[in-house]
């Protein structure tokens, strides 16, 4: 099994800045782990949400997570400022791969980087659907060429 290698901030087109609190450090004086991955819905929401591509409260289309991964390198702590990267790795018919860097203030290689999946399903029913096609479009925007 290869060892994962750390990220670079240029191989990420868009970025969403979080300030850490002080209830994110865990005992060992670090943010613990099951933050990142809060880090990484927000940053994606937040990006489809600003591009008015997913109407959360009251879309009939909704994103359900269905995987997810992340590689630690390096640690964060309160009162860091992270910068989450995002990009689209894939879209398929109903499915998205998102990949997430998180890059402690101003450092050029992630601390943490991983990934996740979303499923779009109806809101209702929860039943796959089609990327709508104005998100299709929007994640185009990160998708690297």
């Amino acid at each position: 099994m290869n060892k994962p290698t750390a990220t670079s901030r240029a191989d990420y087109p868009h970025f969403h800045p979080l300030q850490t609190r002080w209830m994110d450090n865990d005992v060992y004086g670090h943010v613990n782990n099951v933050v990142y991955y809060s880090w990484f819905d927000t940053a994606v929401n937040h990006f489809l949400m600003e591009k008015q591509a997913l109407d959360i409260p009251n879309g009939e289309v909704i994103g359900l997570v269905i995987e997810t991964h992340c590689n630690y390198f390096a640690p964060v702590s309160f009162p860091d400022t992270v910068h989450v990267g995002v990009r689209v790795a894939s879209i398929g018919n109903s499915s998205v791969r998102y990949e997430v860097g998180i890059f402690r203030e101003n450092d050029a290689t992630a601390a943490a980087q991983g990934h996740f999946i979303h499923v779009y399903v109806d809101a209702a029913t929860r039943r796959p659907v089609k990327v709508p096609d104005h998100m299709r479009s929007v994640l185009q925007t990160i998708l690297p060429a």
